[in-house]
């Protein structure tokens, strides 16, 4: 973006300025390629199952231990040791294989966010 700016400005600018300005837009260049590879080395998308821990859920079908859960919009099966019943809201512990471990959630929100 910043080389593309100095082509265009140097149409504007006389003989010796506008070669100035095109390789000052050629390191701006370089400069903002740097910058955008090192943000986006820091922010890796999370997929997979570590992205359903800490995710909250509601409770479609009653867990004593066994049931299900949907969690952003998908049904799972999951496994809640202290118990839930159905409408509560639960927050993914772990999962295990394709089952969800889950604990009932402080919050009473039906619906799934993430903490």
């Amino acid at each position: 973006m910043v080389l593309t700016l100095a082509i265009v400005l140097a149409f504007f600018v006389p003989w010796p300025a506008n070669l100035v300005v095109v390789c000052l837009g050629i390191v701006g260049e370089v400069g903002e390629i740097v910058w955008g590879r090192r943000i986006a080395k820091r922010w890796r998308p999370r997929t997979g199952a570590e992205a359903m821990v800490g995710m909250e859920g509601e409770v479609v079908s009653s867990c004593h231990p066994r049931g299900q859960v949907r969690v952003h919009g998908e049904l799972w099966e999951a496994t809640c040791a202290d118990g839930a019943d159905v409408g509560q809201t639960v927050r993914v512990k772990l999962v295990e294989g394709l089952i969800l471990v889950v604990e009932p959630a402080e919050s009473g929100l039906g619906f799934a966010t993430r903490r």
